[in-house]
């Protein structure tokens, strides 16, 4: 495979009272997607389900964010999820827990070689998207 690296966003996410780690870290996936319009997979003729796209969070405590429930925040594309120690803690001034920052990091790639071989098998005179 030649993966492509074609787009990186970037999101934050936070959960003010209730200290929910994976709300927060799915309010940084959408920031990062929701601010965005990708044509990426038009402009290279790729099928948008042809996204690979990789997710690398960064909370305080990475055990307390559930992976498997954010992949479904993902309308297409091939997800995958990585949660490592970073975002932020933030003590609440009464001393009654914290509020929860999330950093999230958006990775957006493509199998080039993919393409390479849908272009080879089309007739001449005409692209890899049936079209002259």
């Amino acid at each position: 495979m030649a993966k492509t690296r074609m787009v990186t966003q970037f999101g934050m996410g936070t959960s003010i009272r209730s200290q929910n780690y994976t709300e927060a870290a799915a309010r940084g996936i959408r920031d990062a997607l929701w601010h965005n319009s990708l044509n990426a997979a038009d402009a290279f003729g790729f099928p948008k389900e042809a996204m690979l796209i990789e997710v690398e969070i960064g909370v305080q405590h990475p055990d307390k964010v559930d992976s498997d429930a954010l992949l479904g925040i993902f309308p297409y594309g091939q997800p995958s999820v990585r949660v490592v120690k970073g975002g932020l803690d933030v003590a609440k001034p009464d001393g009654s827990g914290v509020s929860v920052i999330a950093n999230v990091a958006i990775i957006v790639s493509f199998d080039m070689a993919a393409a390479g071989a849908a272009s080879t098998s089309s007739t001449p005179g005409q692209s890899a998207g049936g079209q002259s």
